[in-house]
């Protein structure tokens, strides 16, 4: 894979130790796993290579990997999410806890918890105090992953379409090029999302540094509302 391709891709994360599944694209596999979930679709992952997007390990395979091979390879805690650094671990008494959390029902042991802007896992709960593990969960794993690159985006519109999908999870755009000039016409409702006038500087920057355009329009088009007749 060239540097600054945009792929899709379709994979399986395991514990390498437990050869439990950690996450996965590909829908057969969640349910031999029994992981499966019907609120989420099981489509291949979109990145760019070299982005920085993935971790460590995983970029680096991805360097000498071709399309339409299976891949299985071990990635070693150091080049994954790091390994275990006991610092991130601390003790605090149950009321600062409480005191951080909007709804105090929802604490349980193994489950996420934000506190002064840092997100840990809740480890321990008892005799008023609480322990909080403020490393990766899967900080100190050895990670194995099963992989094929389905897909090289070529087409310069559809990268474009493709890159606009991965940072907004849209596919409602219209694309077009005059030269190295690119004017993306937006869907009427992105208009109420309010998360889309910071998105878009970040997505002109990424459009740029991955396909070299020039000039990038945003346009926006207001139909008038008309009362259909029965």
């Amino acid at each position: 894979m060239e540097q600054g391709s945009i792929i899709h891709i379709d994979y399986d994360l395991f514990n390498a130790n437990t050869e439990k599944l950690i996450e996965t694209t590909r829908e057969d596999v969640a349910k031999e796993h029994e992981v499966f979930d019907e609120n989420r679709t099981y489509t291949p992952m979109i990145t760019i290579v070299g982005s920085g997007r993935l971790i460590k390990g995983f970029e680096t395979h991805l360097e000498d990997a071709e399309a339409e091979t299976d891949y299985n390879f071990d990635i070693e805690a150091i080049d994954a999410y790091g390994e275990r650094d006991q610092s991130l671990i601390e003790t605090i008494s149950q009321n600062v806890l409480l005191k951080s959390v909007r709804d105090p029902n929802t604490l349980h042991i193994g489950g996420p918890v934000e506190i002064g802007g840092r997100t840990g896992t809740l480890q321990f709960l008892s005799a008023g105090r609480a322990r909080i593990d403020y490393n990766h969960p899967l900080a100190g794993v050895k990670l194995r992953y099963d992989y094929k690159v389905v897909k090289v985006v070529e087409d310069r519109n559809e990268q474009v379409e493709t890159l606009l999908k991965m940072n907004t999870g849209r596919e409602d755009f219209e694309v077009e090029f005059e030269g190295d000039d690119l004017t993306v016409t937006l869907p009427e409702e992105i208009s109420y999302d309010q998360n889309w006038p910071y998105a878009k500087f970040s997505l002109v920057q990424t459009i740029r540094e991955s396909l070299g355009v020039g000039v990038v329009i945003f346009r926006e088009v207001h139909k008038p509302r008309t009362v259909e007749e029965e």
